[in-house]
Parts: C-alpha cells; structure tokens; sequence
C-alpha cells in the first residue's frame, strides 16, 4: 500500500476524472493503491480504497472527460453512488455507469474497484438512454452485465500480456459487451417504445444506404436484437426492414440520376446497388421507366441550356445548331402515367 501524498499522485496519472475526498480514516491506517493499465482505447483502473466519500462538482469537468464514459465496477466492499437524481448501492460484480463531466458522489467501505474509461462514441448511447442508465445499479450477477463483471476483474490483472493486435481486438469485444449490458440495462428498466426504437432504426438504415452490406442482419446486430424480433418490430409497418433499404436506396438513386451527367451504373453503385441490371429492373418495377431516361432527359435539358446561350456572332447557338443535335422535340420525359408511379 502507499502513503496518501504517492496515491493522490498516482490517482492523478492514472487519467480518472478528478474527485474530492472526504476520508473517515487516519493518515496512520491508511491503505490504498492505483494500478493503471491500457488495453487498446480501453483503459483500466483497479483501486484500494478506504472508508469514506468523494466527489465531483460542475467546475470539476475537464474538456478531455467530455469523451469519455466511465463505468465502475465493485470487486469487493460496498459503495453508494449519486448522479443524475439516481443513487446506486452496489456491492461486488456491480456495475454503474458515470458521465464524468456531471456532478457525482460516492461513499463507500474499504472497497477495491475497477473503473473502465471507455471512448463516448464506442458506446453509441444516446442523450436520453445515458440519462436512464447514469447513477443506476446494473447487476453483475446475471445477463451480460456478469460476462462484464468477470471480464473487467480478470482483465485488470492480465491486461499486460497482451500484444498491441491483441489488445486493440480484445477491447472492442469488451466495448461491444459493455454496450450490450447497458442495452440490456435499458430493456430491464423501462423498455423503449416500439416506435422511438423504429425511428432509431430507420435513422441507422439512412445513414448507411451506400454500405453495399447493409441487409436485415446488420441492422439487427448494430441493434443488439435477434433479426426476428426486428422482423416483429416492422411486422405492422408499411414496409419489411428490407424493403426499406431497398425504396430509399431506390429514392436516392431517383434523385441522383435526376441532377448528374453520371452513368446510371455508377449512381446505383454509389447507393449500394452491386447488379447494374437487377437495379434497373427494380427502378422499372417502381416507377414504370427504365433509370436510363432520367439521364437521357437530364443531358438533353443540359444541352438544350447550351443551345440557347449566345453564340460568339451575338446569335444563339441554338440558331448554329448542327444536324444531330438534341432538339425539343426530342426530349423523353415520364409521362403522366410514370409520374403517378413514381409518386405511388
């Protein structure tokens, strides 16, 4: 163990948000001890701590905290943790998220801990989902939340072990079942609406259009659900999870072809479509004519602007237009049938 100067020295190195103490302890009697240790962008944390309270205020938070979420674990004593309006009692295997630029304040018995820094966007939580897990006791008995307990115990007295691959591999199956506890967390206490959960999905779906290997199973995977109960999830919705992906890639695409002079295979491409001839057949099947006319019509306007700008002579190009030239008359445009399609 070490003196109280050495461990608030060692306390500061080791990269955890800053704390005030309030010890019930002696300087004589004290006991305690900081043992820090990376594995890849997870950081690791093992504490000896003895009886006693500490805490951050607002004027406490430091920028770099702003990009981390702190997950504590208790390995062995007992600690009480306030934030957010929640308190947790957690006593060993549990966990507690904390958001370490919010004020937060523990108490705790003689207690050895390990605390996880891990990076904000690893995690993929959302304002109102950290606001419902900040402060809140999380299990480490049962569910994921236990594989996580275990993992985070061991991991603090292995972590050097590891090769640089290794570790880099080895946190991100950590994160990832970190983010499946907290998920699982979230379900536990109050279970998201079906529809703010289909607006998360469809949000995930529309960022991720061009990814050719976006389909009903990675949409479920990003959303730590089985690929029926996302099915379940859409059974009453206008369109299958899939044919989501595929109207909006179709929309996508539509809007491209009507604006650039890019060659229809390149636009589908760009939108996830691998088959230039299974997505014209799809384009065709939606709004009655094939992607090719879009282009067509569009070069034809661009060339048609082009006519009707002055020609060196002061005349219009219009009136030194070459045999061959796309004229008005040639335009394609949908008629009022493919329009109705198209709008359908």
């Amino acid at each position: 163990m070490t003196s109280v100067e050495t461990f608030v020295e060692a306390l500061a190195a080791s990269g955890l948000p800053p704390l005030h103490s309030r010890r019930h302890s002696s300087d004589d009697d004290f006991r305690a001890g900081v043992v820090t240790a990376d594995l890849g962008p997870l950081r690791l944390v093992e504490l000896v701590t003895p009886e006693g309270e500490c805490f951050r205020d607002a004027r406490s938070a430091r920028a770099p905290d702003e990009e981390l979420w702190q997950i504590d674990l208790v390995t062995r004593g007992r600690v009480r943790a306030e934030q957010a309006g929640s308190t947790a009692e957690l006593g060993p295997a549990d966990l507690v998220l904390i958001d370490p630029v919010r004020p937060v304040r523990f108490a705790s018995t003689a207690t050895r801990s390990v605390t996880m820094l891990v990076p904000r966007r690893s995690l993929r939580l959302g304002p109102d989902d950290a606001a419902r897990l900040a402060g809140v006791r999380i299990r480490g008995d049962r569910g994921p939340a236990a594989l996580v307990s275990s993992l985070a115990r061991d991991l603090a007295r292995s972590v050097s072990g590891f090769r640089a691959d290794e570790a880099a591999r080895s946190a991100t199956a950590v994160i990832e079942l970190i983010a499946v506890a907290l998920s699982a967390q979230l379900g536990d206490s109050r279970p998201a609406p079906d529809e703010a959960l289909r607006a998360r999905i469809a949000g995930f779906i529309e960022a991720r259009l061009a990814d050719r290997d976006l389909a009903p199973a990675k949409v479920a995977a990003a959303h730590h659900m089985s690929v029926r109960r996302l099915h379940k999830l859409f059974e009453d919705e206008p369109l299958t999870v899939a044919a989501l992906i595929r109207q909006r890639r179709l929309e996508r695409c539509h809007a491209d072809l009507a604006r650039t002079d890019r060659t229809v295979a390149a636009v589908a491409a760009g939108w996830g479509f691998a088959d230039p001839a299974h997505f014209s057949r799809l384009f065709k099947a939606t709004y009655g004519y094939n992607p090719a006319a879009l282009t067509s019509n569009n070069h034809a306007r661009v060339v048609k602007a082009r006519a009707g700008q002055p020609g060196e002579d002061g005349g219009s190009s219009a009136e030194r237009r070459s045999h061959g030239t796309v004229g008005r008359g040639d335009e394609r445009h949908p008629g009022p049938d493919e329009r109705g399609m198209e709008q359908r």
